[in-house]
């Protein structure tokens, strides 16, 4: 007799089989009873492992003893003439059987009745999820579709919509989405108010058009529950084009949008009145030109030529003058400096705030201007910040360019709050994204900070990257290094710095005097100009020459973890001493990665 059939005679196949259907069964039950008792799913881990090595020593069991109607005895003392295998080898098939019919019955209840149960469950638990991301309380504007003639008021229609959005986001218990994030949408109607909300995580949208005519205007608003793509209100505004009839309609739909949502928000909240700020229509319409170039980084000239062309129309135009403000501030970082733009600014700033002391931005300014200066007024710089900020909390830029003061003062903590709130305000607003980058890099979480910064590169944010730079051909990833570099050159006539500039980045032994000279002879050649290391304090610091840098730098580079002879340069305490931050620190206390030593002395790791 083969080894198979004799498995066969003896019942072992049978047995085996027996087994395997009442462990299932028994795994089923104690499933079920575990989870009504909260028992530790290890527990039933541990029954799996029990009944898998129980296995095998079944199979020994079944194969070495026999059970009798005498009881069970050893296979090999029976007569095979008396065995009575199969009629226990029947019994053992009528028991599995009946266990099969059992399993399938348990696979059918458990296939109809909880899967229909859970289906509520699971929609519920979506539903919950759904509500947790998109709160009742919350709207979007969207960009206000331009309907006039000629296609040329794109300005107008957005600026309308912005004012609104502007009224809206100082509404309590109203959660508003950032312009930068709601007019991201502006052209992608056709995918639908049902998902252009869900990707913004709002619940309700306001949309319109604005079409102007000679002297009149028609502003259609309408406000839409995302959910069930259902219009809740909606009204169409003809009036004679006046400043002041553009601000009262404009106040009209923001007392109609909280009156709506006025159950939701459950505060008793009211839409603050909004008041015309110039009565010059040629005036606001310049305004909203000029915004619109400078918060869109279009064209910088541009939008201070508006700016002011808006205050010259009417002068006691604050918002205006802070406008031209924030336009002169910025001016050298776009690359205009045909002008002292930080005494310009400063003038502007000033008048903004004697015209309409509330105004944000203004003092905003003034905190920029002083902390561009060499040595920075750090103390006065920080109370018009901390004043930009407590006049609107719902600022952002007020709050990115605190934070970005406090990392150069080496606050990180305090820097990130402040730009992590900027991000809140605003999810789109980048350089707050990579503000907390740096501040996550200089506090040595090198994973978060990557994983910020690899966010802002995937949105198409390259700027404040030069402290990742660093930190790449600390890594090791040249090339990565090398296309930011050629990038950098790219759209200018200096591509013979992309090689120099690499190998200063990259060569540990990098003699800065030996190419000096071949430096600036390129340099002259290709722009006509002699190179200002102290004003170009970039190629100051990737081509060491650290005693060029001698004005207050846009980044903090003595916070910078590399290059490594930076750090060990007695010009990375000259400058924290030059630029006014050991004299803060002694006053207001030192950051936690920096101690005094003696009484005119400090150390920092």
């Amino acid at each position: 007799m083969s080894f198979l059939q004799e498995l066969k005679r003896r019942n072992v196949v049978r047995v085996a089989v027996l087994y395997v259907v009442a462990s299932w069964l028994l795994l089923q039950a104690a499933d079920l009873l575990f989870d009504a008792m909260n028992v530790p799913e290890a527990w039933l881990r541990f029954l799996i492992a029990i009944l898998a090595l129980g296995l095998p020593f079944v199979l020994i069991f079944s194969w070495v003893f026999e059970l009798t109607p005498e009881g069970v005895k050893r296979e090999k003392d029976i007569d095979r003439e008396q065995s009575v295998t199969p009629q226990t080898g029947q019994r053992i098939n009528t028991v599995i059987v009946v266990l099969l019919v059992v399993a399938v019955a348990m696979i059918g209840i458990d296939r109809l009745i909880p899967e229909k149960a859970a289906e509520p469950v699971a929609a519920a638990g979506q539903e919950e999820v759904l509500e947790a991301a998109t709160p009742e309380n919350s709207i979007a504007v969207l960009p206000f579709a331009d309907l006039s003639a000629d296609g040329d008021q794109e300005y107008f229609s957005d600026g309308i919509a912005e004012e609104i959005l502007n009224v809206l986001v100082r509404i309590d218990g109203l959660e508003v989405a950032s312009r930068t994030t709601s007019f991201g949408f502006k052209g992608q109607e056709a995918l639908g108010i049902p998902f252009i909300a869900e990707k913004m995580s709002v619940r309700h949208v306001l949309e319109g058009s604005v079409r102007k005519a000679g002297d009149t205007v028609r502003i259609t608003a309408q406000l839409i529950d995302a959910q069930s793509d259902k219009h809740l209100w909606s009204e169409t505004y003809d009036r004679q084009l006046t400043a002041e009839s553009i601000f009262a309609i404009q106040d009209e739909i923001a007392g109609a949008i909280v009156e709506q949502l006025g159950v939701l928000m459950n505060t008793g909240a009211s839409a603050p009145e909004i008041v015309a700020d110039t009565q010059n229509l040629k005036a606001y319409e310049l305004y909203l030109q000029a915004h619109k170039l400078f918060i869109e980084r279009s064209d910088a000239s541009g939008a201070i030529k508006l700016f002011e062309q808006a205050v010259a129309a009417d002068p006691a135009f604050a918002r205006a003058w802070a406008g031209l403000a924030a336009a002169y501030v910025v001016a050298p970082g776009w690359g205009v400096t045909d002008r002292d733009y930080f005494e310009l600014a400063e003038m502007a700033a000033n008048e903004s705030i004697k015209l309409d002391p509330d105004l944000p931005l203004a003092y905003g300014v003034l905190g920029q201007v002083l902390w561009g200066q060499t040595p920075p007024r750090i103390e006065d710089a920080l109370a018009y910040l901390d004043k930009a900020v407590a006049l609107d909390e719902q600022e952002a830029t007020s709050l990115l360019w605190r934070g970005l003061f406090l990392i150069d003062l080496g606050y990180f903590d305090r820097a990130e709050r402040d730009l992590t709130r900027c991000l809140e305000i605003d999810p789109a607003y980048e350089i707050c994204r990579r503000g907390v980058a740096t501040t996550r890099l200089l506090a040595g979480d090198v994973g978060e900070a990557e994983r910020l910064y690899e966010q802002g590169l995937l949105k198409g944010f390259n700027g404040n990257a030069d402290i990742f730079l660093f930190f790449q051909i600390e890594q090791g990833q040249r090339f990565a290094v090398l296309s930011a570099i050629s990038a950098r050159y790219d759209a200018t006539d200096q591509d013979w710095l992309i090689e120099p500039h690499f190998n200063a980045m990259t060569d540990r032994g990098f003699d800065f005097d030996a190419v000096r000279a071949s430096i600036e002879a390129q340099h002259k050649a290709s722009t006509g100009k002699a190179l200002d290391w102290t004003a170009e304090e970039y190629l100051a610091l990737y081509f060491k020459n650290y005693a060029a840098i001698t004005e207050y730098p846009d980044n903090p580079f003595w916070w910078y973890p590399y290059p490594e002879d930076f750090k060990q340069s007695p010009h990375r305490k000259r400058m924290i001493r030059d630029f006014g931050l050991f004299a803060y620190w002694q006053i207001h206390g030192f950051p936690p990665q920096c101690r005094a030593v003696g009484d005119d002395d400090f150390e920092c790791d």
